[in-house]
């Protein structure tokens, strides 16, 4: 089993470790491999993928695992990016190239004419990147930071449907199912089943299950490997902005979600 996940783990390109490498380089590495394993990644896959003996990485794992940058899965042997990581990821991904995605985020409000999102997820929420507001004295307000429910967004439906089975399972039933507006789902399997729906059509739907009166629509942002990291996200007052208008605007909102996916790091730019 460690053999068949190693295989799937490598260093980046040009990030070889020389013999000498410093405590650092070593750390990043794990680091590196823990972060693009999905599903987690054991201590035998991160020796293998980066060359280190297995002694170094089970003392580099412990270390980052003290410093939450890691965590370990409860009942596991698999190690996957902590909290503190997340933070990290989250700061680069707001900061880097942010003019360009809020100028493409602007662009979008322009042709929707209601609020757009620029979104993520953050463990058990869903944390704003970037947003664009509508010209609209009635709206929601939430500035970039804020965090919202992973189980009663758009947004948050995109980010659990992309989960695997086993992690989906473990995160549905840890999230305060029913709580949110009249709409929200209060149960696993109605919510499983929802999101089997955001699947297939690889959209998020928030029909008043956030808010009384907000409806909301999302669809993920991709990395060059096919994986969702981000989303992006309209919402609106249902009254003014009626779902099925909102569901009209995906095609503008997966143009977005594309040119936002070529600004994040690692993607090709050319």
């Amino acid at each position: 089993m460690a053999a068949r996940g190693a295989a799937r783990l490598t260093i980046a390109a040009g990030s070889a470790l020389p013999a000498e490498s410093g405590a650092w380089a070593k750390s990043l590495a794990v680091i590196e491999c823990v972060a693009q394993a999905r599903g987690g990644a054991t201590a035998a896959a991160v020796a293998t993928a980066s060359g280190m003996p297995a002694s170094t990485v089970h003392r580099l794992l412990g270390q980052l695992v003290a410093t939450a940058v890691l965590v370990r899965e409860p009942g596991s042997r698999r190690y996957r990016p902590g909290q503190r990581l997340a933070r990290l990821a989250w700061t680069i991904l707001r900061h880097d190239h942010d003019d360009t995605r809020h100028a493409i985020l602007a662009r979008l409000v322009d042709a929707i004419g209601e609020t757009c999102n620029f979104t993520m997820r953050d463990r058990d929420h869903v944390v704003y990147l970037d947003r664009v507001e509508a010209h609209w004295p009635l709206r929601l307000h939430l500035h970039a930071g804020s965090q919202v429910p992973l189980h009663c967004t758009a947004s948050g439906k995109v980010f659990l449907a992309a989960l695997t089975p086993q992690q989906r399972l473990r995160t549905l039933r840890s999230l305060p199912l029913g709580t949110g507006g009249p709409n929200a789902i209060a149960s696993v399997a109605a919510l499983e089943r929802e999101l089997q729906r955001t699947r297939r059509s690889g959209v998020g739907v928030d029909n008043q299950e956030f808010l009384a009166g907000l409806i909301a629509v999302a669809v993920p942002v991709k990395d060059r490997a096919g994986r969702t990291v981000a989303a992006i996200a309209v919402h609106a007052p249902a009254a003014r902005f009626p779902l099925r208008r909102a569901q009209a605007c995906v095609p503008r909102l997966r143009e977005a979600a594309a040119a936002i996916g070529a600004t994040l790091p690692g993607t090709d730019r050319r």
